[in-house]
């Protein structure tokens, strides 16, 4: 499951809750997450969008991977152009399902839980995605949730319903 969306829009908080949840169902499962892999495997990647386009390339081969070795995979990513998702789709194959967490800018910005959307708007943040730095929203994603209006478990819940339902069309 492809998690895409603003900063702040919840794509490492569900896929946590996600990962939990099938986990306990039985279901081996990885979360790829957007700030851990900046950390490490793509710690020489900076925002630009060449850099971004790199990382979601290996962020897409990495989830491969994982999803050939039987992983159900979460990945929790910005990923803010719709060419950069494709490729990733190309990447994983018939197994790519995007998640769409649309809770609109507003509500991003409330939260802010790191205070990125303070510092992108008092210009100390450059190219952040949503203020100075675009976000393309998916033409037809699997799934399209407001996180705005929506709970974590409630989320998990449609999640759980859809994914039972790809994991079987799948088999």
């Amino acid at each position: 499951m492809w998690f895409t969306g603003l900063s702040g829009s919840g794509k490492s908080t569900l896929a946590m809750a996600l990962e939990r949840r099938l986990f306990s169902e039985g279901y081996e499962v990885f979360v790829l997450d957007g700030d851990n892999l900046r950390h490490g495997l793509n710690s020489n990647l900076g925002f630009s969008p060449e850099d971004r386009e790199e990382n979601i390339r290996r962020v897409g081969e990495v989830a491969a991977m994982f999803a050939n070795s039987g992983f159900v995979v979460l990945t929790a990513f910005i990923s803010p152009y719709r060419a950069d998702r494709e490729m990733a789709r190309q990447v994983i194959g018939q197994g790519y399902y995007e998640v769409f967490l649309n809770p609109g800018l507003a509500a991003c910005e409330d939260r802010d839980p790191k205070g990125l959307y303070k510092k992108a708007r008092a210009g100390e943040i450059l190219q952040f995605t949503g203020v100075s730095a675009p976000y393309e929203e998916p033409e037809q994603p699997d799934v399209d949730l407001d996180t705005a209006t929506r709970t974590v478990e409630d989320c998990v819940e449609v999640l759980i319903d859809r994914a039972n339902l790809a994991f079987r069309l799948a088999d």
